[in-house]
């Protein structure tokens, strides 16, 4: 029953990739469509506010620096917000202002499109700090990841010599995507009985005659976009485990839809600009298949419950139920967790702190990976990275200049590629050797043992991945985890977007080289397991010894 309700799922994805691919690529291939008369006019209006007159083509080095200037503004905007956040409307509760380390990890994080929370929402956050700040760092750092795979898919497949304009697509990706499909799933989460109120706080009284506060607020509208743009920071602390957030089978298959859909229809808007769909379709099924070969790890293993505990003779037959909602049971849970890490969402609708060893192995390996479907757009931009490594690695083994989609792949290209694949290892392994050598960071360990290294190094690698996502026992929200996590945030989102801008600005302006009998396809089915084993590869010298450390250690020990 479990291996079906995954299936149903699964099929369900399968079935959105094409008209969902398609339609991105008619928001964002700058020809006439249908779509122009109805968003337009809006559109229209949003760049007289904004100021935009000129919106011509920009250079990789333009269009990447108007990226990261956006970014800071906002940044900024939202560090304003949250510390003055007492004194502003909006805040029923009497929200106090946020501590400073705090807020810059808080505005780094989400701005990063990470969403790691060292607080909880629902006594941390004023609602408009949760609409005017998160809401809008969910939208705007959506969109910029979206723009970026772009931008990129440009560079790789135009006969240009330029990537577009930031704005321009900046604009599109939420007006024509983000906001009217999280229009519509925040009015079908709340048919579904999750919360949408700006009422305050709800006094219910127990039945031993005690008062209770039960938070509520715009719980809907921040779970839709949270997932649509794979996002993760939750309204509430418990997140997608809450019943407010997430309260039954059916709405965590639509967010499990959710943070899934856009990452995984880009690959077939991929395969629509470079005039080949089986290339997104190679990509996709690469993708595919990786993700299968995680969710079945992380489905056995929490089917087959605690080795700890069935040495002792107790009843197995349920699984490894520990920190998992019954509503949910072990097949939506294993299937919600990797999905959430595989697409870089963060979101959690169980306690990832208390998976199997093998079960949290996943989760880890998925966001050291980084590009299993990935967060919006920049999943899609490693895997092509991946791609392009392994177009390199293939043209070295048979002594020819190796060449994707009719452009040669030169040292230019390669170095930026190697700057982002390093980047990756050492922003996690560095900050985790600071912590584990430091008493600031071995203070927040709650378990001394094997488990505690899985705890520090899961932090970093979801802030490294763009996830948010935590091992929840490490007591995180301290001075030294907010600032060190906050950097990590930082350097994890704008190094391998720059770094890939440059690589599609490079590429862009070559010449454009025939196909001859002799052009190594990339179109095939040799070429996605050349793209698998790559990834794979990659991973495993990069990411193995500290995974013995860690997860597989204590896999061993406990058996």
């Amino acid at each position: 029953m479990g291996m079906i309700q995954i299936a149903i799922v699964i099929v369900l994805l399968v079935l959105l990739v094409k008209p969902l691919g398609s339609y991105i690529y008619h928001i964002f291939s700058n020809q006439p469509n249908r779509t122009d008369r109805i968003f337009g006019p809006v559109e229209k209006v949003l760049f007289a506010i904004i100021g935009v007159k000129n919106r011509s083509e920009m250079t990789w080095k333009k269009y990447a620096l108007t990226l990261v200037l956006t970014n800071i503004v906002l940044v900024a905007f939202g560090f304003i917000i949250l510390a003055i956040q007492k004194g502003l409307p909006l805040n029923p509760n009497g929200i106090e202002n946020m501590e400073p380390t705090l807020i810059f990890n808080t505005v780094i994080s989400f701005m990063a499109n990470t969403n790691l929370q060292h607080y909880s929402g629902e006594t941390g956050l004023s609602y408009l700090s949760q609409m005017v700040v998160i809401m809008m760092m969910m939208f705007t750092s959506a969109a910029t990841g979206i723009v970026v795979a772009i931008a990129f898919i440009r560079g790789i497949t135009s006969k240009g010599t330029t990537l577009g304009n930031f704005f321009v697509d900046f604009v599109k990706a939420h007006t024509r995507l983000l906001i009217p499909i999280a229009i519509i799933i925040t009015l079908v989460l709340v048919a579904f009985k999750v919360p949408q109120t700006l009422d305050p706080t709800i006094q219910a009284t127990t039945l031993e005659g005690e008062t209770q506060q039960i938070a509520t607020g715009p719980v809907a509208s921040l779970v839709s976009i949270k997932h649509l743009g794979t996002n993760g920071g939750g309204f509430f602390g418990a997140n997608s485990s809450h019943p407010f957030e997430n309260p039954s089978p059916l709405t965590n298959v639509i967010e499990i839809l959710s943070m899934w859909c856009i990452p995984a229809a880009l690959t077939y808007t991929f395969g629509r600009f470079a005039n080949n769909r089986k290339q997104g379709w190679i990509i996709f099924g690469a993708m595919g298949i990786l993700f299968v070969l995680f969710l079945s790890l992380a489905y056995y293993s929490e089917s087959a419950g605690n080795p700890a505990m069935n040495a002792l003779g107790m009843d197995a037959s349920q699984g490894s139920m520990e920190g998992k909602e019954v509503r949910f049971g072990i097949p939506q849970s294993t299937l919600f967790t990797t999905v959430t890490t595989a697409a870089t969402t963060g979101s959690v609708n169980n306690m990832h702190d208390t998976l199997t060893p093998l079960g949290g192995m996943v989760p880890l390996a998925l966001m050291m990976l980084n590009c299993v479907f990935g967060g919006d757009g920049v999943g899609l931009v490693n895997m092509l990275m991946y791609a392009i490594l392994g177009v390199f690695l293939a043209g070295l083994m048979v002594g020819r200049t190796p060449e994707f989609l009719g452009r040669k792949i030169e040292a230019r290209e390669m170095k930026l590629i190697a700057i982002a694949i390093l980047a990756h290892p050492l922003i996690i392994l560095a900050p985790s050797a600071i912590a584990f050598l430091t008493d600031l960071g071995q203070g927040a360990i709650s378990n001394p043992g094997f488990h505690g290294i899985s705890q520090v190094i899961y932090e970093y690698t979801s802030s490294a991945a763009n996830n948010g996502s935590g091992f929840e026992g490490l007591g995180d929200n301290t001075p030294f985890w907010n600032i060190t996590t906050g950097i990590v945030m930082l350097l994890g989102r704008y190094i391998s977007i720059i770094a890939l801008l440059g690589v599609a600005g490079s590429l862009v302006r070559k010449q454009w080289v025939p196909e001859t009998i002799g052009t190594f396809r990339t179109d095939n089915k040799l070429f996605m397991g050349i793209l698998i084993g790559t990834v794979l590869i990659i991973g495993a010298l990069t990411f193995l010894p500290v995974l013995a450390l860690g997860p597989i250690a204590e896999y061993l020990t406990i058996r």
